[in-house]
């Protein structure tokens, strides 16, 4: 559901591109429905979409559907997902939330995997619940999801088994769904605050009136508490029927074999006798304009949104594809205007984002949102107001056009370039997409040639005939969502109208579209050299060390067809400067990296990048600085000129610098009001006191910010290459890699200095303690159980805690959710550390009811008690094996996998070897190390209990 979150402060767009130009020759390779569309003329758009003949699709005589696929991306590996045509709006008014309660049934008993079978026997095979096996209820569906290892024919038998068996043989025995009420309730209460406070109130006006707003799929209290056991059994008998499902299967397997299975498991599934209609529902247009403002005391930001509803246009043609292309140029080009809005020195706004894009119960919409800065409500509004009107006035530059229909021909072939290395998921999510709604799902051959053949012809004329089609005023809400202290400064409707009717009367002037014809690097560096190279042969490496002392280790890969990825760092970070210049050290990377580079701006940079595809950004940590970031082949060029403009031509820009206080200011100002900072401010300063390096920044620690101070701390940081250290990653061959190096990063600065970095002693208390935090008007409790102390950092002692994590996380579900039914969510994390000294974590974290928290922290603690009494029982230990071994099966295909592990493993200094080692590392784990390493480290005068609590009463 496009539904705009009032707290996303993300709004994240694809990049634009440089020159559109036409194409001289007509596509080869279609099958013969596509290439028979694009040899015609423009009428041609008329005739449907050609779907994906990669894919094997049947129904069977009882109306269950079927896609299946081979994908060898990831290997040995199969995703199988159950789509169900059934959702929160077919419930009646005495089963609300029952198709969301079902869906939790479906884990708690089915024919062939009673009660928790079902998860115990996954977890066995490796899959790990939540991450991996998992299930969605939305308004017109629920959707089941199960990736399993392929290469072990009993458990893809089995994996089958459970898709049949959550399609029609759930048990739903009176004490599981009993058991079941309490974890339904958890979910409840966990999703309650500002949000679905003001959501309640506003979703009746934004979706018209429907019976979507009555519909969530979440239910009622009342029902989920109340409800009769038979009342879900029909329920489940009356809806969960093969005509509205479809089971879609895409992986590393036989997709003759699964369409057999398929057939002979499916096939007996049975109609109710008196089928009930399916009925769409729709939210229907009003024809009128509404407007509405929802305050919270718990709410931190004022949000203003304006929804512009039109009816949905389905894409079935190729036609209608193109439209939907002009859609997508539209949302690019004027988002990039409101970027370039936001970095000014005076940014009206902290973020905005419009957009045209589908909506709910047959509808699309125009949207457009703003973070309003504190006391700027109708600023920020008429901001948003001028930009659309500017664009209907003026439309786009061609040059904005050119960029962008050019980025957009650029995704196309780098999509194509990796067809072959395309995840199954991705696959999974168009079919998923055509049986639910009926969406293309488009070969890549397909898609590759039908947008190459479609892009060229799209106009600048038409895009903005698109704009003034969405931008009307008409069936138009204006929403307003802020904090209760807010109230005496929001608009009513009357002062809306004006605003709109003020920015009518301005005179506007066409957008400039700013550009720079030069050169990125004012001259070419001069070429340094490779004076000596190691190989890595236990992982297939290379290490060179350049004439500037730089280190850099190579790792080329086929994982994918065309992707390098590229970390650096070299000593020192933060560590090194005094409290008094920690907020210009910490926040100096960020500002230079929202800065131009080399010889362009800001937004002269972004628009040069837009069609390249090339992204390097600095940090700087406590203890170390560099650069991360990731190349195509076309781009590599581009991303070596970037690490050596960072390193010899950073810059800090008035408008940026200016912007970027000014916004994160306002973000400050009524954070207090949530109770999640509150909790988490509370518990920093518990463990830390008023060391700045670890609590939040406050507005005057953000206001001390000195740009000059940033700008010449970072170029202190960057200013010695010797010690650095870069990894690279990827689809590449030491010929093409060896210019770059020699040209960009042999030349790099070489002051030979001491950039060791200092160890802080920033630790937590030796002794635990218990803080209660009181915020908040719901009527819920936040328990995070943490313990703190030295470590003794070895590979053994890692793979260890890692165990305990795993088991313990086991544990603490199966008793505070399966048996206690008091959390919906729970389990324990560990984290660890070599430099500067050994040091870990190890916490537990629920949510639950006020009344019930107590007990859950002893449970919790119990189990914490049996591991260290009995240690961790062979069969959750055993669990814990074979999803580490399955997990490193696929990691080790993964480009991100081995740049991480490289990172890790030189900075502490550790063998090469342990990145592939697991598989022997892991029989250093049992029962009885387990258990050592829970008494070790588990020490309840090291437990710290930190607990949020509703305000007093």
């Amino acid at each position: 559901m496009k539904i705009l979150k009032p707290l996303a402060l993300a709004f994240l767009l694809p990049a634009l591109g440089a020159n559109a130009k036409s194409l001289a020759k007509k596509p080869t390779g279609l099958n013969p429905q596509a290439l028979q569309i694009l040899a015609q003329d423009t009428t041609s758009w008329s005739q449907t979409l050609p779907f994906d003949d990669g894919v094997i699709t049947g129904k069977l005589e009882n109306g269950f559907q079927y896609y299946i696929r081979k994908n060898v991306e990831p290997e040995n590996r199969v995703t199988m997902f159950l789509a169900v045509k059934v959702g929160s709006i077919l419930e009646n008014e005495k089963e609300l939330g029952l198709a969301h309660f079902l869906e939790h049934m479906n884990f708690n008993g089915l024919k062939h995997f009673p009660k928790n079978e079902l998860v115990d026997y996954l977890q066995r095979a490796g899959v790990r619940f939540g991450s991996d096996l998992n299930a969605y209820t939305g308004f017109d569906e629920t959707v089941y999801q199960l990736p399993i290892p392929s290469d072990d024919p009993e458990l893809l038998k089995n994996g089958l088994q459970v898709m049949r068996d959550w399609a029609q043989d759930a048990l739903l025995d009176e004490e599981e769904i009993n058991k079941e009420r309490g974890v339904v309730l958890e979910e409840m209460r966990g999703s309650r605050g500002a949000q679905q406070r003001m959501r309640d109130q506003y979703f009746p006006l934004m979706l018209n009136g429907s019976r979507y707003a009555e519909r969530l799929p979440i239910g009622t209290e009342d029902i989920v508490t109340n409800f009769k056991p038979e009342t879900i059994r029909e329920f489940h008998q009356k809806w969960y029927r093969p005509d509205l499902q479809s089971i879609i299967v895409v992986g590393d397997i036989d997709p003759k074999m699964i369409e057999q299975e398929i057939k002979r498991l499916f096939g007996d599934m049975k109609q109710p006798k008196s089928p009930q209609d399916r009925k769409k529902y729709t939210v229907d247009l009003l024809n009128k304009n509404q407007f509405m403002v929802v305050t919270d005391p718990e709410m931190q930001y004022t949000v203003g949104q304006i929804f512009i509803k039109h009816p949905e246009e389905k894409v079935k043609t190729v036609g209608d594809y193109r439209r939907s292309l002009l859609k997508s140029t539209y949302n690019e080009m004027i988002n990039s205007r409101l970027s370039e809005l936001m970095q000014s020195a005076d940014a009206p706004f902290l973020q905005a984002g419009i957009g045209i894009s589908e909506f709910l119960g047959g509808l699309d919409n125009l949207s457009a949102y703003y973070v309003a800065k504190p006391g700027a409500i109708g600023d920020g509004f008429k901001s948003v107001v001028r930009e659309l009107d500017r664009v209907d006035e003026f439309g786009f530059t061609e040059s904005e056009f050119a960029r962008t229909i050019v980025s957009m021909q650029k995704n196309n072939e780098r999509a194509y370039t990796e067809r072959d290395k395309r995840r199954s998921d991705s696959y999974v999510d168009a079919y998923l997409s055509h049986f639910l709604k009926d969406n293309p799902a488009l070969s890549d051959e397909d898609s590759y040639r039908i947008n190459k053949e479609l892009l060229p012809t799209l106009t600048l004329s038409e895009v903005e005939s698109i704009g003034k089609q969405y931008y009307v005023d008409q069936n138009r809400d204006v929403l307003f969502l802020a904090p209760d202290k807010e109230k005496a400064n929001l608009p009513d409707e009357a002062a809306v109208s004006a605003w709109f009717q003020e920015v009518n009367q301005e005179t506007l002037t066409a957008y400039d579209d700013k550009v720079s014809d030069l050169p990125l690097l004012a001259a070419e560096p001069a070429k340094g050299t490779v004076v000596d190279r190691q190989n890595i042969d236990v992982i297939e490496a290379k290490s060179w060390k350049l004439s500037n002392g730089a280190t850099v280790v190579l790792k080329p890969t086929k994982f994918k067809n065309d992707e390098i990825l590229i970390h650096a760092f070299g000593p020192g970070g933060t560590s090194l400067y005094p409290d008094a210049d920690y907020f210009n050290a910490s926040n100096a990377a960020s500002l230079v990296n929202s800065s131009g580079l080399g010889q362009m701006t800001t937004v002269e940079l972004q628009k040069y990048l837009s069609d390249k595809k090339a992204n390097i950004s600095p940090f700087i940590g406590e203890r170390t600085q560099g650069i991360s970031g990731s190349a195509d082949k076309e781009g590599l060029k581009t991303a070596f000129e970037m690490i050596y403009g960072y390193f010899t031509a950073p810059r800090i820009e008035d408008d940026v610098f200016k912007s970027t206080i000014s916004r994160a200011v306002s973000s400050m100002e009524n954070r207090e009001n949530n109770p999640s900072f509150v909790f988490s401010e509370t518990i920093q300063k518990s463990l830390y006191g008023d060391n700045v390096r670890r609590i939040p920044a406050n507005v005057a620690d953000i206001q001390s910010i000195n740009k000059d101070k940033a700008l010449a701390i970072f170029q202190e940081r960057f200013a010695d290459a010797s010690d650095f250290t870069f990894m690279i990653v990827g689809s590449f061959t030491e010929e093409e890699i060896t210019p770059y190096i020699e040209q960009y990063i042999a030349s790099l600065p070489n002051t030979d200095r001491d950039n060791a970095a200092k160890d802080l002693q920033i630790v937590e208390p030796e002794k635990g303690f218990e803080k209660i935090v009181h915020k908040g008007k719901e009527e819920k409790a936040q328990v995070r159980l943490s313990f703190y102390g030295d470590y003794a950092y070895n590979e053994k002692e890692n793979l260890n805690m890692d165990a305990l994590e795993s088991v313990l996380s086991i544990k603490l579900i199966e008793r505070l959710r399966e048996d206690e039914s008091g959390v919906y969510g729970t389990g324990a994390s560990a984290s660890y550390r070599k430099q500067p000294s050994g040091r870990y974590g190890f916490h537990i974290g629920f949510g639950t009811s006020v009344d019930r928290y107590k007990s859950l922290i002893q449970s919790a603690l119990d189990e914490i008690r049996k591991v260290k009494e009995n240690g961790p029982t062979q069969v959750d230990l055993d669990k814990f094996f074979i999803e580490q071994r399955r997990q490193h099966e696929v990691n080790l295909r993964e480009n991100s996998f081995w740049l991480n592990s490289l990172n890790e493993v030189i900075s502490n200094e550790e063998d090469f070897k342990s990145i592939i080692n697991l598989q022997e590392d892991i029989q250093n784990v049992t029962v009885e190390s387990v258990k050592a390493v829970a008494n070790k480290y588990l020490d309840e005068t090291k437990l710290f209990k930190f607990i949020l609590l509703p305000d007093a009463k």
